[in-house]
């Protein structure tokens, strides 16, 4: 796929790719070989129709009677959203939330590796937390550019968020996946992600909330 083209993919439909490169893996493990558009939309909830638009973005068509070959499409994603080199992450705020990222993460990506964590509990630094070394947030300059890390997770306290994200821009992180509650304003050059989970929840209970009203 042309490289200009693939600047200008949405992010929603990145995300969808990433969603749908899961799903073909897991159709891959249950012996598949090929798949329909009708059936990557049920699992994901959406329209034929919005799969087959994305898949179409990217240049990728199937049959009428075949459907989508899934180790091509899963090459072409690959293609699309990895980076041909490996990337290192770092993860800040090594809580219970922080661990549970860290172990779920680990070996699920080649391209894409948690490699330094960081706390400012000094009972959490200096040693190996999820087959990944834990250092003081005071090291975050001098850690970050060593390791090449351009993409941090924050899992902080509330009153740490902005801090820690200055002090990772500040190293050269270029990417933020934000999962605290404080909602983060960047420089245009930094690539941000937020995960609000009260917003889920809240839009979860407004759905849930209907149904009961019915």
């Amino acid at each position: 796929m042309d490289p200009k083209k693939t600047r200008d993919l949405p992010g929603k439909t990145i995300e969808r790719l990433s969603q749908y490169r899961r799903i073909l893996f897991n159709s891959i493990n249950e012996g598949k070989t090929n798949i329909y558009s009708h059936e990557l939309a049920k699992v994901m909830n959406l329209t034929p129709v919005q799969v087959r638009r994305d898949l179409m973005l990217i240049g990728y068509s199937g049959s009428q009677s075949k459907g989508y070959v899934i180790k091509d499409l899963i090459a072409l994603i690959g293609s699309i959203i990895d980076s041909k080199e490996p990337q290192n992450v770092a993860i800040v705020g090594m809580g219970n939330l922080g661990r549970a990222i860290t172990s779920y993460f680990s070996g699920k990506r080649d391209r894409l590796s948690i490699v330094a964590a960081f706390d400012n509990d000094t009972q959490k630094t200096d040693r190996i937390i999820g087959g990944v070394p834990c250092h003081h947030i005071n090291k975050i300059s001098e850690v970050i550019p060593a390791m090449n890390i351009k993409m941090a997770i924050l899992t902080v306290a509330p009153e740490g968020t902005f801090d820690v994200a200055k002090m990772l821009m500040n190293a050269g992180v270029k990417g933020l996946l934000n999962y605290t509650s404080v909602p983060l304003t960047v420089p245009d050059n930094i690539h941000l992600e937020e995960y609000d989970i009260i917003t889920s929840l809240e839009k979860l209970a407004f759905f849930v909330k209907q149904d009961f009203d019915e």
